[in-house]
């Protein structure tokens, strides 16, 4: 009899993942496109310059063996954000707060999930689209963890509410400083132009995203069993309904100091370009206002807050892991092959299909490029003039790299935010994927229409600048 098929642990797929890219760094050709370094300390690719290299490099079994710890030094901002607010959660949940948050939002939703879905689809999308937050949604996992379970719903329909909004906000976004400013820059078009289009086409992604995960939610409601999680443990899992605390004052200030946080970092992240270090110094500040709010003991708050880095250790393997496919790519050299052997078919094609053609090629890029803004400086001055070439606007191009970097952050597992969030909530990822594909499918299916009617009714033509176009066709 045949033994049924086990889908092994995530960081067994991330490692497999890591020896693919290792075995194409043997079989790709190794090349790379001449780079300038812009005012802002930026490097950016320089368009008809790649060649391949005279000298291959051949990676070893050792360095492969290497590049694991050091990814791990490369993902160590994300990794300790984590381990810090994991550890201040447990200190926030130790003095009732968290119970009591959940306690109350039951209150106002218990009967109405479909709100409380939107809302968070909603609001997170927004906050994604306006100024770029990410890893900043990672302390609400376990707090819509717990709120769900007790409105019956699970893990899943927490994760999917976070990253759905999450991922639409930065791929639909009308103004995110880290994405649509820095794409535009470098292709030239006027900072925020075209943002008429880009405010239209929110609302209508935002509800697919909400159907796609309130549709889910609504089979769980019906029957437990049809949840994708039911065999596995969930975070605060001893929450009963029963034991939830009234929120008291002690309970409010607390939380006020979470808002006053969060406020703090999106002004810093705005104004002085802060981000996870300056993030985690705040929370650090928050974990220590609460324990005092709270009443704890220092030997109490101590020891909740290791108990709560103890519970994220697995996540902090996997967002490691996760870092180490780019590295052995980049070691490899074979970044820039990827980015030169999807570009150039580009220009032999029609305008609608090369525009098409670019957002499947930002989306599997993602998976090499995790970073936002990276992945603009790469591949926007090539695809800038091939679509002068084949006739796609430069703010089209923009907009396909919006929706290929920002639908696929919700599935890729070199995301270092998703492997956290998903992490938080106890949900492997081969179960993440099976949830956020049908979504994603449904997604790109929307942004390819968008994109092919961009084309057709001159999307761009207004603002498209005069440019000698320079396209090598071999």
């Amino acid at each position: 009899m045949t033994k049924a098929f086990k889908v092994p642990h995530t960081l067994i797929l991330l490692l497999l993942m890591m020896i693919v890219a290792y075995v194409a760094t043997w079989l790709v050709p190794q090349g790379f496109f001449e780079t300038v370094t812009l005012d802002n300390g930026r490097q950016t690719v320089v368009p008809g310059t790649f060649a391949l290299t005279d000298e291959q490099i051949r990676l070893t079994p050792m360095d492969f063996l290497v590049a694991i710890p050091r990814a791990f030094a490369a993902a160590q901002d994300v990794i300790f954000f984590v381990f810090i607010v994991g550890g201040v959660l447990a200190v926030a949940r130790a003095t009732g707060t968290i119970d009591a948050l959940i306690g109350n939002l039951l209150e106002k939703f218990g009967q109405k999930p479909h709100m409380l879905i939107f809302m968070v689809v909603f609001c997170f999308a927004m906050a994604s689209g306006a100024i770029g937050t990410a890893g900043e949604y990672i302390p609400f996992v376990l707090i819509l963890v717990g709120l769900c379970k007790a409105m019956r719903l699970d893990s899943m329909t927490a994760v999917g509410m976070v990253v759905t909004g999450y991922g639409i906000g930065y791929g639909v976004s009308a103004f995110n400083p880290f994405t649509v400013m820095v794409a535009q820059t470098i292709s030239e078009v006027p900072v925020y132009s075209g943002i008429e289009v880009r405010l239209a086409i929110f609302i209508p992604f935002v509800l697919i995203g909400f159907h796609h995960v309130w549709s889910y939610a609504k089979k769980v409601l019906e029957n437990p069993a049809n949840s994708m999680t039911a065999h596995l443990p969930c975070p605060l899992a001893d929450i009963d309904e029963a034991d939830y605390p009234k929120l008291a004052l002690r309970h409010k200030l607390i939380l006020l100091g979470l808002v006053l946080t969060i406020a703090t970092a999106v002004w810093g992240i705005s104004q002085h370009g802060w981000y996870l270090y300056e993030l985690g110094a705040l929370f650090i500040l928050w974990g220590i206002v609460t324990a005092v709010l709270g009443k704890l003991s220092a030997n109490t708050a101590a020891d909740q807050f290791i108990e709560g880095v103890k519970d994220l250790a697995t996540t902090a393997m996997l967002i490691g892991v996760a870092r180490g496919i780019a590295l052995i790519m980049e070691d490899g050299q074979i970044l820039h092959s990827l980015v030169y052997g999807m570009s150039y078919p580009l220009s032999f094609v029609g305008s609608e299909i090369a525009a098409v053609g670019m957002f499947i090629m930002q989306t599997l890029l993602n998976l090499f490029i995790p970073s936002g803004s990276g992945q603009a400086y790469v591949t926007i001055p090539l695809l800038a003039p091939v679509g002068d070439l084949v006739g796609v606007y430069r703010q089209v191009v923009v907009l396909a790299y919006q929706f290929g970097d920002g639908f696929s952050n919700m599935i890729i597992p070199t995301n270092a935010v998703l492997m956290g969030i998903i992490g938080m909530a106890g949900v492997p990822y081969h179960l993440w994927f099976r949830f956020c594909f049908p979504l994603m499918i449904k997604l790109m299916t929307a942004a390819a229409i968008v994109l092919v009617l961009a084309v057709t009714f001159d999307y761009g033509a207004d603002v498209q600048p005069t440019i000698t176009t320079n396209v090598t066709q071999n």
